[in-house]
């Protein structure tokens, strides 16, 4: 009676409509009721009430967010075609350890379009022969019994699925990039190929200049040689015949 107390006042102290997970594990119902749990709670995802003696789902508030309900260790024995009308979200369902006996019981799920995964470990059903393969044809739409499908592959951890996620969300931004990164770097290299043409372009440019001078120079140097080589032949000749003349004039007298 004191843990119902306590389990009640901490539903009372929080705000309702903010809650998405709660955790009512061994707590005790009253009449297939906790007192406190009702459809304000109306973002809830994630509810557990393991082994608080529920015997039927029928004052179960509608909870139509809910993705995950856990009910293990109770005394369920029917009455599963509630969950359709309230918690029509539902992908997981844990009913292990409860009355579950036949597949008819079973069959009520079908409606629960979105369930993916459904536990009815260490209920009477999983003594039945063809058991697994008969619950996998009476609902179409989970991957997973008891944690395995169909073909004996254990589930993922859902935590693990979603680190998983995140991962690839991460991969996926680093491969991506800022937009407009690429076309700036494609931009400057294109800058930057433009410009090394150029630079080519003059370096050939001057060399060729350069080589012309320099073919020009030695013209010029060799044009000077011949003139200078000219230019003291003359002269040579000049003061041969300065030489010669005096010689000439004393012949002309001695005659």
């Amino acid at each position: 009676m004191e843990m119902k107390k306590r389990i009640t006042l901490e539903l009372r102290n929080r705000a309702p409509e903010k809650v998405t997970e709660l955790v009512l594990d061994n707590c005790r119902s009253s009449n297939g009721e906790i007192e406190g749990l009702n459809e304000s709670f109306k973002e809830l995802e994630f509810l557990s009430m393991a082994n608080v003696e529920l015997t039927s789902l029928a004052r179960l508030p509608t909870l139509s967010k809910l993705r995950k309900l856990e009910l293990s260790d109770n005394i369920i024995s029917g009455g599963l075609e509630v969950l359709a009308e309230k918690c029509p979200n539902l992908t997981y369902l844990n009913l292990s350890g409860n009355k579950i006996k036949d597949l008819s019981t079973v069959e009520a799920l079908q409606n629960l379009k979105n369930l993916k995964s459904l536990d009815l470990f260490n209920c009477e059903i999983t003594n039945l022969e063809d058991y697994r393969e008969s619950v996998f044809e009476l609902l179409h739409q989970i991957t997973y019994l008891d944690g395995f499908d169909q073909e004996d592959n254990e589930a993922p951890d859902s935590e693990e699925e979603e680190d998983e996620d995140e991962e690839e969300d991460d991969d996926d931004e680093d491969e991506a990039g800022p937009p407009g990164e690429y076309e700036e770097d494609d931009d400057e290299d294109d800058g930057g190929s433009d410009l090394g043409e150029g630079e080519e372009e003059e370096e050939e440019v001057g060399l060729s200049y350069l080589m012309k001078e320099e073919i020009q120079d030695e013209e010029d140097d060799d044009d000077y040689v011949e003139e200078k080589g000219d230019e003291e032949e003359a002269e040579g000749v000049r003061g041969e015949k300065r030489k010669r003349d005096p010689e000439d004039e004393g012949e002309e007298e001695d005659d």
